[in-house]
């Protein structure tokens, strides 16, 4: 939503209107000024919220509107007399700006964070570290977003987050969750849409809420797109492109990357084990390197059958290879002293691959009227994985000599398939002035199978399986949605109700022991968002929803991770979904050279899922999810951005918050009540003639746990671009964790143990990447604020 600058009095009116691009696509963020007819002098302006609409206020008079917008050629509406009522100019297209462009100068740019009361939108081009990374990457610099060494993503200190790519599920985040990310190439991505509080529009797993990642895809007449090659150190060599070809009525684009990087990462361990008056001790240290080959091709075609349908038929195929090599040493020592008692080295040989493939039909239907539209989508997903894994162990006295104890060859195969079929259709009706009602169904259908066998061998050479960790586990997911919404406009108020039915199947077998469990459950959840406007371009929200989640494949698996025989990870058959109503109260404001927002919310889980760790007297540890009783979350947001100068930029975030968990339900030790906070700034220079430097400092305070503390996280990243070849090529160097801090600390306790934990997922990364822009050369600006509103 929009406001005008000018204040209402008695004799005032308004002036409404919508722009549209050649698609019949809204045009958010676009600039819209008025100026007087006689002397060209500028009377207010506003900027078109996401669905493209504006409103201003002024007195009777002459005017003319002029329209800005990245990408788009400027408009003029001439001749707008207004008298004593308000003016509804309709719906205006915004031509793009298809030509090659040499330096030109434009009134404005997308900010790199775009503000709206129901998402933030970032588009991370404009962030220079994020050149020569990965979409788990770019996360990581994302306001409210934090990622661990493991690549799990959390929003506001949740870690039941859902991950969309393009708006619907992707198979890269269903076996591996986040960190399959970490295979897509940053230079895909377009934006990310951070939704904290969804309304029924939106599936309702994901506690935390959405973030959504938009890949590129152009639709200009004509040829065009973009190239991208890159080198980094450590090892970190890709190639990109994104290219399209639109004639009349056909549009052909293909995105493809192709990446090898070589990622070394450590961490370490130290634990006591209390076990009758005695203390046990060992520290462990790890080393490994991840070599890693990506493939990923995406193409399609869009069919207009005439400007306001249009018929999309897409594919994407992944191909990712790895090779993971990892040195453990465990050191052991004497009860109750620091004497080294022996050592035990354990070697990883893992090989690794990931064929995935995707496929779409989309179709879009617009009808005459504003707003009135119809979408359906088909997809299918085909994943699979496959590892071969190989750990070698061996014992020895401090002094080198036979410890006595038997050195062991193992090796643990795992393959893992997925197939998906997704069905969704959505509705949206206006009506009357500003009212919409809106409807949709969702249908999803979800197989999953991990074959696990653990082989170790004899002295003999032979080969036998290791009791309790071979077996067959199979996941069946079914999922039937509907909703409806309904919204409407009242002068300065705004509101939208919403209601979402899903019905849920999951069934978990373990075939080899024929452990079967079933579950389903039927479940509403309604939204609600209110928006009232206040003068002087401030809005206000106060939204509602209800929220789920779903234990998913992983939640569930009961195979332990093998790589390090004396901790393990494992899912949890008996997990049960949590549940979370979620409330936010939201307020932005715009001013000449920024905006700001900030936000209050509250959230009160029921069933929270959160990983238990738990050691036996011989030190060896097991850590799986747990439903505990109940959480209360609760803390402030406040985000923005800035022009102090027409050379420099800030943009940043800080949140405040507190959560209090009780797991009294299994343990009356799990109990935790944290005061914490995260901020993020990112300061932006333009040192000299199309060359800019930026800084980002990240920074996470500590957290208490249920069983512990998560220590403090400090970094800074520091990058550099210059635009060459006429502005149709920019060069990036950055340095990302310039000190090496990202580190992720932990303690944790229990009654017989204490452990302290530290590991490094990636070390410091040095990259260079060049970028060249085929007819999208990019455009000089002007001094930031100048033309915005």
């Amino acid at each position: 939503m929009t406001f005008a600058q000018v204040s209402k009095t008695e004799h005032s009116v308004w002036i409404r209107g919508v722009f549209i691009d050649e698609d019949n696509k809204p045009i958010p963020f676009a600039s819209i000024a008025l100026y007087q007819a006689t002397g060209s002098v500028l009377v207010t302006g506003v900027v078109s919220d996401d669905a493209g609409k504006f409103e201003l206020q002024t007195k009777p008079g002459h005017y003319y509107l002029k329209v800005t917008a990245l990408s788009y050629q400027d408009k003029t509406i001439p001749d707008i007399h207004i008298v004593n009522q308000d003016l509804q100019i309709g719906t205006s297209v915004l031509k793009s700006s298809a030509k090659k462009l040499e330096e030109v100068v434009v009134k404005g740019e997308k900010s790199q964070m775009e503000l709206s009361l129901d998402k933030r939108i970032f588009n991370v081009g404009k962030d220079l570290a994020n050149a020569g990374g990965t979409a788990s990457d770019i996360l990581k610099n994302i306001p409210s977003v934090a990622v661990d060494g493991d690549g799990n993503v959390s929003l506001r200190g949740s870690n039941s987050v859902r991950i969309l790519i393009d708006g619907k599920p992707s198979g890269l985040v269903s076996l591996k969750g986040g960190a399959g990310l970490q295979q897509l190439q940053g230079s895909m991505v377009e934006r990310v849409e951070v939704i904290t509080n969804p309304s029924a529009r939106y599936e309702a797993e994901g506690m935390g809420g959405i973030i959504n990642i938009v890949l590129k895809k152009e639709r200009k007449e004509g040829f065009n797109g973009s190239f991208d090659v890159i080198t980094g150190n450590p090892a970190n060599f890709g190639a990109a492109a994104n290219v399209n070809y639109r004639r009349k009525n056909l549009n052909f684009f293909i995105n493809y990357t192709a990446s090898y990087r070589n990622t070394p990462g450590r961490s370490s361990l130290y634990q006591e084990v209390y076990s009758n008056d005695t203390t046990f001790a060992y520290s462990q240290s790890s080393t490994y390197k991840l070599k890693g080959q990506n493939n990923n091709a995406r193409a399609g075609i869009d069919y207009f059958f005439n400007p306001k349908s249009i018929l999309t038929a897409s594919y994407t195929w992944r191909l990712s290879k790895g090779k993971r090599f990892s040195d453990i040493q465990y050191l052991d020592y004497l009860p109750n002293t620091k004497t080294l008692q022996t050592i035990t080295n354990r070697t990883q040989d893992e090989t690794e691959t990931e064929p995935n493939s995707e496929y779409v039909i989309s179709y879009k239907k617009t009808f005459a009227r504003e707003g009135h539209e119809l979408t359906a989508d088909v997809r299918y997903l085909d994943n699979w994985e496959k590892s071969d894994q190989y750990f070698a162990q061996q014992t020895i006295l401090p002094n080198g000599a036979p410890s006595g104890i038997p050195s062991t060859l193992q090796r643990a195969i795992n393959d893992e398939t997925e197939k998906q079929f997704l069905v969704q259709v959505d509705y949206v009706r206006p009506f009357k002035k500003d009212g919409k009602l809106e409807g949709g169904l969702r249908s999803s259908t979800r197989n999953m199978t991990n074959d696990y066998t653990v082989i170790q061998q004899n002295s003999d050479g032979s080969w036998f399986q290791l009791p309790n960790l071979t077996n067959n586990f199979l996941y069946e997911e079914k999922i039937n949605a509907l909703y409806g919404i309904v919204g409407n406009k009242i002068r300065k108020f705004s509101y939208q109700l919403g209601l979402r039915a899903e019905w849920t199947g999951v069934t978990t077998t373990l075939k080899q022991t024929n452990d079967v469990n079933p579950r389903s459950y039927a479940n509403l959840f309604p939204s609600i968002h209110a928006t009232y406007d206040l003068p002087s371009q401030h809005a206000l929200q106060i939204s509602y929803s209800r929220r789920v989640r779903r234990p998913q494949y992983n939640d569930l698996s009961p195979f332990m991770t093998f790589s390090d025989n004396r901790n393990f990870f494992s899912g949890n058959p008996d997990l049960n979904p949590e549940f979370t109503d979620a409330f936010e109260i939201g307020h932005i404001k715009y001013v000449e050279k920024g905006s700001i927002s900030s936000s209050i919310y509250y959230r009160y889980t029921t069933g929270k899922i959160i990983r238990i760790r738990r050691v036996n007297d011989q030190g060896f540890s097991t850590t799986r999810p747990e439903n505990l009783a109940t959480e209360d979350s609760y803390g402030a947001e406040f985000a923005g951005s800035y022009a102090l100068y027409k050379w420099w930029k800030l943009d940043g975030s800080v949140n405040f918050f507190r959560a209090t968990t009780n797991g009294g339900n299994l343990d009356v030790s799990y109990q935790s009540d944290t005061y914490s906070w995260f901020t993020r700034m990112t300061s932006r220079f333009t040192i000299w003639r199309n060359t800019d430097f930026q800084m980002r400092g990240n920074y996470e305070a500590p957290q208490k746990t249920p069983q512990g503390t998560r220590q403090a996280i400090a970094t800074l990243d520091l990058s550099v671009s210059k635009d060459i070849l006429k502005n149709n090529g920019t060069l990036v160097l950055n340095v990302l964790d310039v000190f090496n801090s990202r580190r992720y600390r932990s303690i944790t306790e229990g009654a017989n143990f204490y452990t302290e934990s530290s590991s490094q997922g990636r070390l410091r990364q040095i990259n260079l990447t060049f970028n060249y822009r085929l007819h999208q050369a990019k455009k000089k600006l002007k001094e930031p604020g100048e033309g915005e509103f």
